[in-house]
């Protein structure tokens, strides 16, 4: 396997509590927006349509882009599809009916094609059904995380530390959603799981070499960066490239899902060479082992 030059840090430089305070005051950040979120709007991030309902159509017209909202009586969203003259358009409104018939009526014909490709509807009630499933469903994958790492290691300081970094990835990343404007869907709610699964890899990493290895601690550490780093900043630079790739192609989930696992990822790593290492040392040299 190939490896980054990965500088060895002097962490003898900094204290355990120099450490911690960056990724703690991150997270800190994030739960502020998240919580003034929710109380100001309702909803710690924006929800898109899988979960606040509304209706989406699919046109084709020779409109400019910046037309196409007016064609409509109901507050509009308007997306290109990276195809000539196609445009996604949602709304929060759920009477598909009239919506495509305002379609038909207020834009111009893209030649012969008809102007309404596709439509689609969804009830408030079916997107709170949405809502509910995606919580249960991060919800469980974060409670099993946990417990793989209780069992795994069976002490309390080097298992709560994956869990403080697993928890940060998810938080840090949902705020910068609400701050940028990116919806909560069920496309990036799978993106939100694959999170917690590199987080549980570059934290088991760490905790393993560290703890399960001979060697010295900072070492162990050295070496458990070159095998991690190399891989997250590998699968950063492949989201990036996914993420730009879908913006310019008009593919917006797969930007959205692209930029939330670079910034998830660039998440984790602070947590894990920081606050996870942090935790470890005091444990290792400090803590009271049970």
């Amino acid at each position: 396997m190939a490896y980054f030059d990965v500088p060895e840090i002097d962490y003898t430089r900094y204290s355990n509590r120099q450490l911690a305070a960056v990724p703690l005051a991150v997270l800190a950040v994030a739960l502020l927006v998240l919580v003034g979120s929710f109380l100001v709007l309702g909803s710690p991030v924006p929800m898109g349509m899988d979960f606040a309902g509304g209706t989406e159509l699919t046109v084709q017209t020779s409109t400019p882009q910046d037309d196409i909202a007016a064609a409509f009586d109901a507050d509009a969203d308007v997306r290109s599809t990276g195809t000539d003259n196609q445009y996604v358009v949602q709304f929060s409104d759920s009477d598909l009916e009239s919506l495509r018939t305002q379609a038909e009526s207020g834009l111009e014909q893209d030649g012969s094609t008809d102007i309404v490709q596709s439509a689609s509807s969804m009830g408030a009630t079916f997107g709170q059904q949405n809502q509910q499933t995606a919580l249960f469903g991060l919800v469980v994958a974060f409670v099993g995380m946990s417990a793989i790492a209780f069992i795994l290691f069976r002490t309390f300081v080097p298992s709560i530390a994956i869990v403080i970094s697993a928890f940060s990835d998810l938080m840090i990343p949902l705020a910068f959603m609400r701050l940028t404007g990116i919806p909560l869907s069920l496309g990036t709610v799978a993106g939100l799981l694959m999170l917690i699964g590199y987080s549980v890899d570059s934290d088991i990493l760490l905790n393993n070499h560290i703890l399960r290895r001979g060697g010295d601690f900072y070492d162990s550490t050295h070496r458990a960066m070159r095998t991690g780093i190399t891989m997250t900043v590998t699968s950063m630079a492949a989201m990036l490239v996914m993420g730009v790739a879908a913006f310019v192609l008009g593919i917006d989930l797969l930007a959205s899902i692209g930029i939330i696992l670079f910034v998830g990822l660039a998440t984790d790593l602070m947590n894990t060479y920081m606050l996870n290492l942090s935790l470890l040392r005091w444990y290792k040299f400090e803590g009271v082992r049970s």
